[in-house]
């Protein structure tokens, strides 16, 4: 019988702090209720746009301040969790006095996928809370390999979660039978190679020089000058789009690009970018912003954005090195 995520935590060494272990269960059983909204939110009715932005300036669904809200539940941190910080506020929110831990997320990545039915998740990252005093906005801004936890669910064909603590991502899915997480996919690893590539290619004409030059030369195919052909996947959802390079391989590319609202990136380094990040180096892939690694950048800002180009590692080298 596979294992439960309970029984996989309970396996590590010791130095993995027992309360840490706790945290990873109270954010699956956060993941879980948050993806029962989700399939339930047709019947429901809760798959509308609100008249209302968040911080980023997007028009928030409903159920991304819904499953925002869930996750601002003390009760469901059980002290654990110091302070919160979200794509969905302005800044962080105070959970428990005396709590160890930081939690970031993406409550619903891809909400503009909610009325077609396609993939959506939660992406979120645990950081160490400052001992003895009461949290600042400046404790949620570390490099992202401080992180000491980070994961994504997906909520599709099967609820997923990835998991990283630090050696090595698992992959972990509901067995509504039991009521329990298992684990489906044991130190999972991405091929180094790939001919295949995630991109949103309307922005072609916005892209700098270096991108533009990779991604031609993927189109291209046997005529071109890789030589092969590639197939190109979008999925309009950083989760969706990251999940099928963690199961086959594959490049994921959201890069920074010259209009004024992209010369910065589209994608958050905090709760989206740094996270992910964490996940797929630990599978053996790459994450860099096309210049440096992305697991290396000191933010500045709790919503800072940043360029991507992440996954199998010889494609992410030639599009860094296009940028060198």
């Amino acid at each position: 019988m596979r294992p439960t995520l309970s029984q996989f935590l309970d396996a590590l060494p010791a130095t993995v702090p027992s309360n840490l272990k706790a945290l990873v269960l109270d954010m699956a059983a956060a993941c879980r209720d948050i993806g029962q909204t989700v399939n339930n939110s047709a019947i429901t009715g809760k798959q509308g746009a609100l008249a209302q932005e968040n911080v980023q300036g997007e028009v928030q669904k409903e159920l991304d301040v819904i499953a925002n809200d869930m996750m601002l539940e003390p009760e469901r941190w059980h002290g654990r969790v110091a302070a919160v910080a979200s794509e969905e506020m302005d800044t962080l929110h105070p959970i428990a006095d005396g709590g160890e831990y930081l939690l970031v997320f993406d409550p619903i990545d891809g909400s503009s996928n909610l009325d077609v039915n396609g993939v959506v998740g939660t992406i979120f990252s645990i950081l160490d809370a400052p001992k003895g005093r009461a949290v600042t906005e400046a404790d949620f801004l570390k490099p992202g390999k401080e992180q000491v936890a980070a994961g994504y669910t997906a909520y599709g064909p099967q609820t997923t979660m990835m998991l990283t603590l630090g050696a090595g991502t698992f992959a972990f899915s509901i067995d509504h039978d039991r009521g329990e997480w298992v684990l489906i996919r044991d130190q999972v690893a991405i091929p180094e190679s790939t001919r295949e590539f995630a991109i949103n290619m309307s922005n072609h004409r916005h892209w700098e020089a270096p991108v533009r030059r990779y991604i031609d030369e993927c189109v291209a195919g046997k005529d071109g000058p890789r030589g092969v052909d590639f197939n190109m996947r979008w999925l309009a959802s950083m989760v969706g789009d990251i999940h099928r390079i963690l199961t086959r391989g594959g490049v994921f590319i959201y890069p920074v690009d010259q209009r004024a609202s992209g010369k910065n990136g589209k994608l958050r380094l905090l709760y989206e970018c740094n996270p992910i990040a964490m996940v797929i180096e630990q599978a053996g892939g790459t994450a860099t912003d096309g210049h440096q690694r992305i697991l290396d950048i000191a933010p500045t800002a709790l919503h800072q954005r940043t360029g991507v180009v992440l996954g199998s590692k010889e494609e992410v080298a030639r599009v860094t090195q296009y940028h060198g």
